[in-house]
């Protein structure tokens, strides 16, 4: 089993900038693709970036040129570092591995952004 230890949410102004840290248990970590989700009040979840095992990256669109995702193996830990951050970027932001089928959820950080 998997665990997923989500940190770094907040209330940040317009403009702001934020990391939020992921941990992952267990020693498979390396070998997995990572995702961010989020999901703002009354929308569904939506994905937001993902870094494979090689470190290849992909986001949405709306998040592109502002966030990074990064990953630190030997920390067995996911990053997303969000700047130029937006009131519409304020929702709940999840990690996700999937191994086998089935995925795995860190229990979610809540980010504000005030305008």
């Amino acid at each position: 089993q998997v665990q997923l230890v989500v940190s770094g949410g907040g209330l940040v102004q317009a403009g702001g900038s934020l990391r939020l840290s992921c941990a992952a248990s267990g020693r498979i970590f390396a070998f997995y693709t990572m995702r961010w989700y989020r999901q703002a009040p009354g929308k569904q979840r939506e994905l937001v970036a993902t870094i494979t095992s090689g470190r290849i990256t992909n986001y949405v669109d709306s998040v592109k040129g502002r966030s990074t995702i990064s990953r630190d193996n030997a920390k067995n830990t996911v990053y997303l570092q969000m700047n130029s951050l937006r009131p519409e970027d304020t929702a709940v932001y999840y990690c996700n591995l999937k191994k086998r089928d089935i995925d795995y959820w860190g229990k979610g950080t809540l980010v504000t952004v005030s305008s």
